[in-house]
């Protein structure tokens, strides 16, 4: 059995909060385990729970078709959530059902290593980027050390239920996701690119352009230029360890 089948069966047979006494099934997840892309949404939904997979309403046909813009399929990337069960009436999740799933998330993470994670929707966004606001940070790539994982770049995104529900976020989101194939090229270009230290940063602010966020962006290299085209974002030095960006 593959690493990560052994783990999705785990996850099946957890029990670790009272959620899995309310929900139909578990949704651990599904798509390729060696997925470049991960998208991680907040919870199953009712149709998720009828059928065991990750978005597969409405939203996931909103997420199917713009997947085929970038040309990609859902067997090409990961689609879980950070909950695994259904929340009763799809409220919103407690802090320790989020405590008792978050391992396993942990766990799919470091199996899967995708160069990026896509967190759909602020409920997400918030679980690893605390204190952000998703109207500000939408469409802008982030890299932050992850406890346990270690530095991992991250692209936040509208949910596709809510560009579904308010119809001036849906040309948004299509936008914003267009962009991930050059989030990947980016990524690929910067990796073995050293990242600045917050000294560093301050000495350059008076020679360097604001980006969209009124935050210092650094001065141009070929692979800068690259990432600049998707909004790389500069958080180094602040209390949540985001880094330092292209």
């Amino acid at each position: 059995m593959s690493q990560y089948k052994n783990l999705e069966e785990n996850i099946k047979k957890c029990r670790a909060c009272h959620l899995r006494g309310t929900c139909a099934n578990i949704v651990p997840g599904e798509g390729n385990p060696a997925a470049e892309i991960m998208f991680i949404g907040e919870a199953p939904g009712a149709e998720e729970d009828k059928q065991g997979r990750p978005f597969v309403g409405a939203a996931g046909k909103f997420l199917n078709q713009m997947l085929e813009v970038i040309h990609l399929r859902r067997e090409d990337v990961f689609i879980g959530n950070v909950l695994k069960c259904r929340p009763p009436g799809n409220r919103d999740p407690m802090p320790e059902e989020v405590a008792a799933c978050w391992p396993w998330l942990l766990e799919q993470i470091k199996t899967i290593k995708p160069k990026l994670i896509v967190l759909l929707g602020r409920h997400a966004m918030e679980r690893f980027l605390p204190n952000q606001k998703i109207s500000q940070i939408h469409g802008t790539a982030v890299r932050r050390e992850l406890p346990g994982v270690g530095k991992q770049v991250f692209y936040a995104l509208y949910h596709p239920a809510a560009a579904l529900y308010q119809g001036s976020l849906r040309e948004v989101l299509i936008k914003d996701f267009k962009k991930i194939p050059k989030v990947l090229e980016a990524i690929a270009k910067e990796k073995n690119a050293p990242i600045d230290t917050p000294e560093k940063n301050m000495e350059n602010m008076e020679t360097e352009d604001e980006n969209r966020f009124e935050e210092p962006a650094r001065n141009a290299s070929p692979a800068r230029s690259a990432a600049s085209a998707v909004g790389w974002r500069s958080d180094s030095g602040r209390e949540n360890k985001q880094e330092a960006l292209f």
